[in-house]
Protein backbone atom coordinates (compact mmCIF):
# COMPACT_ATOMS: atom_id res chain seq x y z
CA UNK A 1 0.00 0.00 0.00
CA UNK A 2 1.24 3.61 -0.94
CA UNK A 3 0.23 7.28 -0.24
CA UNK A 4 0.19 10.10 -1.90
CA UNK A 5 3.53 12.30 -1.84
CA UNK A 6 3.89 15.94 -2.97
CA UNK A 7 6.96 17.74 -3.00
CA UNK A 8 6.17 21.35 -1.61
CA UNK A 9 8.27 23.98 0.04
CA UNK A 10 7.82 24.22 4.03
CA UNK A 11 6.94 27.75 3.65
CA UNK A 12 3.98 26.74 1.21
CA UNK A 13 2.83 24.00 3.21
CA UNK A 14 2.38 26.71 5.58
CA UNK A 15 -0.32 28.55 3.41
CA UNK A 16 -2.22 25.79 3.76
CA UNK A 17 -5.39 25.15 5.28
CA UNK A 18 -5.98 22.28 7.89
CA UNK A 19 -8.30 19.31 7.37
CA UNK A 20 -12.01 20.34 7.52
CA UNK A 21 -13.87 18.01 10.46
CA UNK A 22 -16.60 15.86 9.25
CA UNK A 23 -18.65 14.00 11.29
CA UNK A 24 -19.32 10.29 10.94
CA UNK A 25 -20.82 9.05 7.83
CA UNK A 26 -23.22 6.20 7.85
CA UNK A 27 -21.63 3.49 7.02
CA UNK A 28 -21.91 1.92 3.79
CA UNK A 29 -23.43 -1.61 3.47
CA UNK A 30 -22.53 -2.80 0.25
CA UNK A 31 -18.79 -1.56 1.26
CA UNK A 32 -19.37 -3.32 4.60
CA UNK A 33 -20.11 -6.39 2.39
CA UNK A 34 -17.42 -6.13 0.08
CA UNK A 35 -14.67 -6.16 2.89
CA UNK A 36 -16.50 -9.38 4.40
CA UNK A 37 -16.19 -10.82 0.35
CA UNK A 38 -12.22 -9.29 -0.06
CA UNK A 39 -11.48 -10.86 3.69
CA UNK A 40 -12.67 -13.97 2.57
CA UNK A 41 -9.29 -15.59 0.70
CA UNK A 42 -6.94 -14.10 2.83
CA UNK A 43 -8.87 -15.65 6.05
CA UNK A 44 -9.21 -18.61 4.69
CA UNK A 45 -5.67 -19.29 4.26
CA UNK A 46 -5.00 -18.67 7.73
CA UNK A 47 -7.99 -21.22 8.71
CA UNK A 48 -9.70 -18.29 10.84
CA UNK A 49 -12.01 -19.34 13.29
CA UNK A 50 -13.75 -17.55 16.46
CA UNK A 51 -15.21 -18.24 19.65
CA UNK A 52 -17.61 -16.12 21.42
CA UNK A 53 -17.65 -15.09 25.53
CA UNK A 54 -21.25 -13.84 26.39
CA UNK A 55 -21.51 -12.14 23.29
CA UNK A 56 -25.12 -13.17 23.93
CA UNK A 57 -25.68 -10.23 26.15
CA UNK A 58 -25.00 -7.66 23.62
CA UNK A 59 -28.58 -7.17 21.14
CA UNK A 60 -28.23 -7.76 17.82
CA UNK A 61 -28.62 -3.99 16.74
CA UNK A 62 -27.27 -2.90 20.20
CA UNK A 63 -23.72 -0.43 19.19
CA UNK A 64 -21.03 -1.40 20.98
CA UNK A 65 -16.94 -0.41 21.93
CA UNK A 66 -15.09 -2.93 20.28
CA UNK A 67 -11.54 -3.10 21.58
CA UNK A 68 -9.15 -5.02 19.77
CA UNK A 69 -5.10 -5.93 19.87
CA UNK A 70 -3.33 -4.72 16.66
CA UNK A 71 -1.22 -7.14 15.46
CA UNK A 72 -1.23 -6.82 11.74
CA UNK A 73 -3.43 -5.63 8.89
CA UNK A 74 -5.38 -8.70 9.67
CA UNK A 75 -7.15 -7.02 12.01
CA UNK A 76 -8.97 -5.47 9.95
CA UNK A 77 -10.04 -8.51 7.83
CA UNK A 78 -11.25 -10.52 11.23
CA UNK A 79 -13.24 -7.27 12.41
CA UNK A 80 -15.16 -7.52 8.69
CA UNK A 81 -15.49 -10.88 9.25
CA UNK A 82 -16.83 -11.09 12.63
CA UNK A 83 -19.55 -8.04 12.46
CA UNK A 84 -20.00 -8.20 8.92
CA UNK A 85 -24.31 -8.43 10.35
CA UNK A 86 -24.13 -4.98 12.19
CA UNK A 87 -23.22 -1.37 11.15
CA UNK A 88 -19.42 -0.30 12.84
CA UNK A 89 -16.84 2.62 12.65
CA UNK A 90 -13.00 2.10 13.00
CA UNK A 91 -11.32 4.63 14.36
CA UNK A 92 -7.79 4.98 12.15
CA UNK A 93 -4.76 6.79 11.99
CA UNK A 94 -6.09 10.09 10.25
CA UNK A 95 -2.83 9.62 7.36
CA UNK A 96 -5.30 6.57 5.82
CA UNK A 97 -7.84 9.26 4.47
CA UNK A 98 -5.40 10.91 2.48
CA UNK A 99 -6.21 10.85 -1.29
CA UNK A 100 -9.02 9.21 -0.42
CA UNK A 101 -11.77 10.37 2.35
CA UNK A 102 -15.02 10.28 1.34
CA UNK A 103 -14.26 6.26 0.57
CA UNK A 104 -12.92 5.83 4.33
CA UNK A 105 -16.11 8.06 5.37
CA UNK A 106 -18.45 5.57 3.76
CA UNK A 107 -16.53 2.28 4.97
CA UNK A 108 -17.30 3.73 8.32
CA UNK A 109 -14.02 5.17 9.24
CA UNK A 110 -13.07 7.94 11.85
CA UNK A 111 -9.72 9.43 11.45
CA UNK A 112 -7.32 10.64 14.73
CA UNK A 113 -4.57 11.92 15.13
CA UNK A 114 -1.99 9.15 16.99
CA UNK A 115 -0.89 10.09 20.48
CA UNK A 116 -2.04 13.79 19.89
CA UNK A 117 -4.69 14.34 22.21
CA UNK A 118 -8.18 15.26 20.14
CA UNK A 119 -11.60 16.12 22.15
CA UNK A 120 -13.19 15.72 18.78
CA UNK A 121 -12.64 12.11 18.85
CA UNK A 122 -14.81 11.28 21.50
CA UNK A 123 -17.43 13.43 19.87
CA UNK A 124 -17.48 11.34 16.90
CA UNK A 125 -17.23 8.36 18.70
CA UNK A 126 -20.17 9.41 20.53
CA UNK A 127 -22.30 10.91 17.56
CA UNK A 128 -21.85 7.38 15.57
CA UNK A 129 -22.95 5.57 18.28
CA UNK A 130 -25.92 7.33 19.65
CA UNK A 131 -27.09 9.12 16.44
CA UNK A 132 -25.99 6.64 13.55
CA UNK A 133 -26.37 3.78 16.46
CA UNK A 134 -23.78 2.24 15.03
CA UNK A 135 -20.42 0.02 17.00
CA UNK A 136 -17.45 1.64 17.27
CA UNK A 137 -13.65 -0.19 16.82
CA UNK A 138 -11.01 1.14 18.26
CA UNK A 139 -7.22 -0.07 18.59
CA UNK A 140 -6.22 1.58 22.11
CA UNK A 141 -2.84 0.72 21.68
CA UNK A 142 -2.68 2.67 18.30
CA UNK A 143 0.02 0.76 17.16
CA UNK A 144 0.83 -2.26 15.81
CA UNK A 145 3.26 -4.23 18.63
CA UNK A 146 6.60 -4.19 17.10
CA UNK A 147 7.51 -7.56 19.31
CA UNK A 148 4.55 -9.35 19.66
CA UNK A 149 3.22 -8.47 23.61
CA UNK A 150 1.20 -5.59 24.28
CA UNK A 151 1.67 -1.84 23.99
CA UNK A 152 0.78 0.68 26.59
CA UNK A 153 -3.26 2.08 26.82
CA UNK A 154 -3.55 5.84 27.47
CA UNK A 155 -4.38 6.67 30.53
CA UNK A 156 -7.60 7.98 29.06
CA UNK A 157 -9.37 4.82 28.16
CA UNK A 158 -11.30 4.54 31.41
CA UNK A 159 -12.88 8.32 31.38
CA UNK A 160 -13.68 7.55 27.32
CA UNK A 161 -15.46 4.37 28.62
CA UNK A 162 -17.42 6.41 31.21
CA UNK A 163 -18.37 9.04 28.77
CA UNK A 164 -19.65 6.68 25.82
CA UNK A 165 -21.37 4.51 28.64
CA UNK A 166 -21.98 1.76 26.44
CA UNK A 167 -21.16 -2.15 26.37
CA UNK A 168 -17.47 -3.21 26.06
CA UNK A 169 -16.37 -6.22 23.73
CA UNK A 170 -12.82 -7.38 23.54
CA UNK A 171 -11.34 -8.99 20.18
CA UNK A 172 -8.52 -10.91 21.02
CA UNK A 173 -6.21 -12.45 18.42
CA UNK A 174 -3.60 -15.54 18.05
CA UNK A 175 -1.85 -15.98 15.01
CA UNK A 176 -2.34 -12.78 13.67
CA UNK A 177 1.07 -11.17 14.51
CA UNK A 178 3.14 -14.79 14.17
CA UNK A 179 1.49 -14.59 10.01
CA UNK A 180 2.29 -10.78 9.38
CA UNK A 181 4.99 -9.25 12.36
CA UNK A 182 5.88 -5.63 11.23
CA UNK A 183 9.63 -5.95 11.18
CA UNK A 184 9.38 -9.12 8.85
CA UNK A 185 9.00 -6.43 5.68
CA UNK A 186 5.22 -7.70 4.51
CA UNK A 187 6.01 -11.03 3.95
CA UNK A 188 3.26 -13.27 5.10
CA UNK A 189 4.02 -16.77 6.96
CA UNK A 190 1.88 -19.73 6.85
CA UNK A 191 -0.23 -19.98 10.11
CA UNK A 192 -3.77 -20.25 11.70
CA UNK A 193 -5.15 -17.26 12.45
CA UNK A 194 -8.05 -17.02 15.42
CA UNK A 195 -9.79 -14.33 17.69
CA UNK A 196 -11.44 -14.38 20.86
CA UNK A 197 -14.71 -12.09 20.96
CA UNK A 198 -15.90 -11.71 24.25
CA UNK A 199 -18.39 -9.43 26.22
CA UNK A 200 -15.92 -7.86 28.42
CA UNK A 201 -18.15 -4.78 30.77
CA UNK A 202 -21.68 -4.14 30.33
CA UNK A 203 -22.85 -0.38 31.02
CA UNK A 204 -23.57 -1.01 34.72
CA UNK A 205 -20.28 -1.75 35.54
CA UNK A 206 -18.78 0.95 33.51
CA UNK A 207 -20.94 3.05 35.55
CA UNK A 208 -20.15 1.24 38.98
CA UNK A 209 -15.97 1.28 38.12
CA UNK A 210 -13.62 4.42 38.95
CA UNK A 211 -11.68 5.17 35.99
CA UNK A 212 -8.86 3.53 37.12
CA UNK A 213 -10.46 0.61 37.89
CA UNK A 214 -11.53 -0.01 34.64
CA UNK A 215 -7.93 0.89 33.25
CA UNK A 216 -6.90 -1.80 35.29
CA UNK A 217 -9.08 -4.20 34.31
CA UNK A 218 -8.68 -3.35 30.48
CA UNK A 219 -4.75 -3.82 31.01
CA UNK A 220 -5.02 -7.22 32.38
CA UNK A 221 -7.25 -8.06 29.65
CA UNK A 222 -4.66 -6.69 26.50
CA UNK A 223 -2.02 -8.49 28.45
CA UNK A 224 -0.15 -11.01 25.75
CA UNK A 225 3.09 -12.51 24.48
CA UNK A 226 2.44 -14.09 20.80
CA UNK A 227 6.23 -15.89 20.68
CA UNK A 228 5.47 -17.37 24.32
CA UNK A 229 2.22 -18.57 23.08
CA UNK A 230 3.61 -20.17 19.74
CA UNK A 231 5.84 -22.20 21.80
CA UNK A 232 3.55 -23.18 24.28
CA UNK A 233 0.51 -23.79 21.69
CA UNK A 234 3.48 -26.05 19.96
CA UNK A 235 2.99 -23.71 16.70
CA UNK A 236 5.99 -24.18 14.04
CA UNK A 237 6.91 -21.23 11.37
CA UNK A 238 8.97 -23.04 9.47
CA UNK A 239 9.34 -19.93 6.69
CA UNK A 240 13.24 -19.32 5.68
CA UNK A 241 12.83 -15.65 6.15
CA UNK A 242 11.30 -15.66 9.58
CA UNK A 243 14.54 -13.70 11.20
CA UNK A 244 14.42 -10.97 8.62
CA UNK A 245 14.29 -7.31 9.36
CA UNK A 246 14.78 -8.69 13.42
CA UNK A 247 17.58 -6.03 13.93
CA UNK A 248 14.86 -3.56 13.92
CA UNK A 249 13.55 -4.87 16.62
CA UNK A 250 16.46 -6.26 18.64
CA UNK A 251 18.83 -3.53 18.20
CA UNK A 252 21.29 -4.05 21.08
CA UNK A 253 23.46 -7.02 21.35
CA UNK A 254 23.19 -8.79 24.99
CA UNK A 255 26.65 -10.17 24.38
CA UNK A 256 28.58 -7.20 23.90
CA UNK A 257 26.49 -4.24 24.40
CA UNK A 258 26.51 -2.37 20.86
CA UNK A 259 23.38 -0.62 19.26
CA UNK A 260 22.91 -1.02 16.20
CA UNK A 261 25.24 -3.43 14.75
CA UNK A 262 22.73 -6.15 14.84
CA UNK A 263 21.69 -7.87 11.56
CA UNK A 264 18.33 -10.52 11.05
CA UNK A 265 19.01 -12.19 7.62
CA UNK A 266 17.05 -15.65 6.93
CA UNK A 267 16.35 -17.41 10.51
CA UNK A 268 19.39 -15.49 12.39
CA UNK A 269 20.13 -12.20 14.02
CA UNK A 270 23.52 -11.59 14.50
CA UNK A 271 25.81 -8.96 16.01
CA UNK A 272 28.51 -7.74 13.45
CA UNK A 273 30.07 -5.97 16.06
CA UNK A 274 30.90 -8.85 18.44
CA UNK A 275 29.52 -11.89 16.10
CA UNK A 276 27.58 -13.22 18.29
CA UNK A 277 24.65 -15.77 16.62
CA UNK A 278 21.07 -16.33 17.59
CA UNK A 279 18.68 -18.52 15.73
CA UNK A 280 14.59 -17.68 15.98
CA UNK A 281 13.28 -21.37 15.87
CA UNK A 282 10.45 -22.66 14.13
CA UNK A 283 8.88 -22.65 17.56
CA UNK A 284 9.17 -19.08 18.17
CA UNK A 285 12.34 -19.36 20.57
CA UNK A 286 15.52 -17.74 20.22
CA UNK A 287 18.79 -19.99 20.87
CA UNK A 288 22.11 -19.02 20.98
CA UNK A 289 24.69 -20.47 18.03
CA UNK A 290 27.98 -19.50 19.72
CA UNK A 291 27.34 -18.03 23.26
CA UNK A 292 24.82 -18.82 26.27
CA UNK A 293 21.63 -18.00 25.37
CA UNK A 294 20.55 -14.65 27.18
CA UNK A 295 16.86 -14.53 25.83
CA UNK A 296 15.04 -17.27 24.96
CA UNK A 297 11.90 -15.30 23.36
CA UNK A 298 12.05 -12.06 21.26
CA UNK A 299 9.56 -10.28 23.54
CA UNK A 300 12.03 -10.88 26.88
CA UNK A 301 15.19 -9.20 24.82
CA UNK A 302 12.84 -6.48 23.71
CA UNK A 303 11.78 -5.84 27.73
CA UNK A 304 15.25 -5.78 28.26
CA UNK A 305 16.21 -2.97 25.89
CA UNK A 306 13.34 -1.26 27.70
CA UNK A 307 15.16 -1.77 30.90
CA UNK A 308 18.63 -0.23 29.38
CA UNK A 309 16.60 2.49 27.68
CA UNK A 310 15.38 3.38 31.14
CA UNK A 311 18.46 3.08 32.92
CA UNK A 312 19.72 5.74 30.69
CA UNK A 313 17.52 8.47 30.94
CA UNK A 314 17.27 7.97 34.43
CA UNK A 315 21.32 8.03 34.04
CA UNK A 316 21.37 11.31 31.67
CA UNK A 317 22.80 9.37 28.69
CA UNK A 318 19.59 8.93 26.57
CA UNK A 319 19.91 10.95 23.59
CA UNK A 320 18.75 10.44 19.52
CA UNK A 321 20.36 12.57 17.09
CA UNK A 322 20.09 11.82 13.32
CA UNK A 323 19.83 13.72 10.28
CA UNK A 324 15.80 12.76 8.10
CA UNK A 325 13.98 13.30 5.20
CA UNK A 326 10.62 15.12 5.90
CA UNK A 327 6.95 15.05 5.36
CA UNK A 328 4.01 16.82 7.02
CA UNK A 329 0.46 16.54 7.14
CA UNK A 330 -1.40 18.68 7.24
CA UNK A 331 -4.80 18.33 5.20
CA UNK A 332 -6.59 15.13 3.30
CA UNK A 333 -5.08 15.44 -0.07
CA UNK A 334 -1.64 14.64 0.26
CA UNK A 335 1.40 14.15 2.40
CA UNK A 336 4.44 16.86 1.71
CA UNK A 337 7.46 16.55 1.29
CA UNK A 338 9.40 19.36 2.31
CA UNK A 339 13.15 18.39 2.67
CA UNK A 340 15.49 17.14 5.21
CA UNK A 341 16.06 18.47 8.43
CA UNK A 342 17.61 16.87 11.91
CA UNK A 343 15.99 15.08 14.55
CA UNK A 344 17.01 15.01 18.47
CA UNK A 345 15.31 13.19 21.48
CA UNK A 346 16.84 13.80 24.78
CA UNK A 347 15.35 14.34 28.24
CA UNK A 348 13.42 17.54 27.45
CA UNK A 349 11.32 15.10 24.31
CA UNK A 350 11.91 15.79 20.67
CA UNK A 351 13.56 18.66 18.36
CA UNK A 352 13.26 18.78 14.79
CA UNK A 353 14.50 21.51 12.61
CA UNK A 354 15.31 21.54 8.91
CA UNK A 355 14.37 22.99 5.51
CA UNK A 356 16.51 25.69 5.52
CA UNK A 357 16.01 27.13 8.31
CA UNK A 358 12.10 27.35 7.83
CA UNK A 359 11.35 24.60 10.44
CA UNK A 360 11.58 24.75 13.77
CA UNK A 361 9.46 22.22 16.42
CA UNK A 362 9.68 20.98 20.31
CA UNK A 363 7.62 18.08 21.54
CA UNK A 364 7.74 17.69 25.38
CA UNK A 365 8.31 14.24 26.88
CA UNK A 366 5.45 15.05 28.86
CA UNK A 367 3.33 15.56 25.61
CA UNK A 368 2.28 11.80 24.83
CA UNK A 369 2.67 8.38 26.53
CA UNK A 370 3.80 6.61 23.39
CA UNK A 371 5.01 7.30 19.96
CA UNK A 372 3.65 6.99 16.29
CA UNK A 373 6.57 4.28 14.95
CA UNK A 374 6.45 2.57 12.19
CA UNK A 375 8.42 0.17 9.78
CA UNK A 376 8.27 0.46 6.38
CA UNK A 377 5.65 2.83 6.34
CA UNK A 378 3.32 3.03 3.43
CA UNK A 379 6.48 1.50 1.58
CA UNK A 380 8.23 4.29 2.09
CA UNK A 381 11.06 3.76 5.21
CA UNK A 382 10.97 3.33 8.80
CA UNK A 383 9.71 6.87 10.32
CA UNK A 384 9.17 8.04 13.78
CA UNK A 385 5.92 10.68 13.90
CA UNK A 386 5.46 13.78 16.04
CA UNK A 387 3.44 16.72 15.40
CA UNK A 388 0.05 18.89 17.44
CA UNK A 389 -3.19 19.53 16.25
CA UNK A 390 -2.07 21.71 13.70
CA UNK A 391 0.99 19.61 11.61
CA UNK A 392 2.06 16.08 12.10
CA UNK A 393 5.73 15.66 10.93
CA UNK A 394 6.99 12.51 9.54
CA UNK A 395 10.48 11.61 10.02
CA UNK A 396 12.28 9.44 8.18
CA UNK A 397 15.99 8.39 9.89
CA UNK A 398 18.88 8.30 7.06
CA UNK A 399 20.70 5.77 8.95
CA UNK A 400 20.84 2.00 7.75
CA UNK A 401 17.38 1.00 8.04
CA UNK A 402 16.10 3.39 10.67
CA UNK A 403 17.68 0.99 13.03
CA UNK A 404 16.89 3.94 16.07
CA UNK A 405 12.94 3.31 15.47
CA UNK A 406 12.15 1.08 18.22
CA UNK A 407 14.58 2.63 20.85
CA UNK A 408 12.72 6.15 20.53
CA UNK A 409 9.46 4.64 21.10
CA UNK A 410 10.75 2.89 24.22
CA UNK A 411 12.59 5.86 24.98
CA UNK A 412 9.59 7.63 24.48
CA UNK A 413 7.38 6.02 26.62
CA UNK A 414 10.01 5.84 29.49
CA UNK A 415 10.29 8.97 29.53
CA UNK A 416 6.82 10.00 29.87
CA UNK A 417 6.72 7.30 32.73
CA UNK A 418 9.51 9.09 34.63
CA UNK A 419 8.19 12.64 34.07
CA UNK A 420 4.73 11.73 35.10
CA UNK A 421 6.02 10.23 38.48
CA UNK A 422 7.35 11.09 41.49
CA UNK A 423 11.01 9.30 41.34
CA UNK A 424 11.05 10.38 37.99
CA UNK A 425 10.63 14.27 38.73
CA UNK A 426 12.98 13.63 41.60
CA UNK A 427 15.63 12.22 39.06
CA UNK A 428 14.88 14.99 36.60
CA UNK A 429 15.20 17.75 38.35
CA UNK A 430 18.29 16.85 41.18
Amino acid sequence: MKIKVTEKSFKDVLKLEGAKHIKPLKQSRFLRWLIKVLSAKELKETGFSYISEGMNKLGKKEPCLILMNHSSFTDLQIIGTVFSDRSYHIVCTNDGFVGKGLLMRRVGCIPTKKFIPEAVLIKDMKYALTKLKSSVVMYPEASYSFDGSETPLPESLGKCLKLLGVPVVMVKTQGAFLRDPLYNGLKKRKTKVSAIVRYLLTPEEIKEKSPEELNAKLTEAFKYDHFRAQHEAGVLIKEPFRAEGLHRVLYKCPDCMAEGCMEGKGIYIRCCNCGSLYELKEDGTLEGQKEKTKFSYITDWYKWERECVKEELLNAKYRLSTDVDIMVLVDEKSMYHVGEGHLTHDLTGFTLTGCNGELSYHQSGSASYSLYADYFWYEIGDVISIGDNKMQYYCFPKEKEGSNVAKARLAAEELFRLKNSEKGIKSFTS
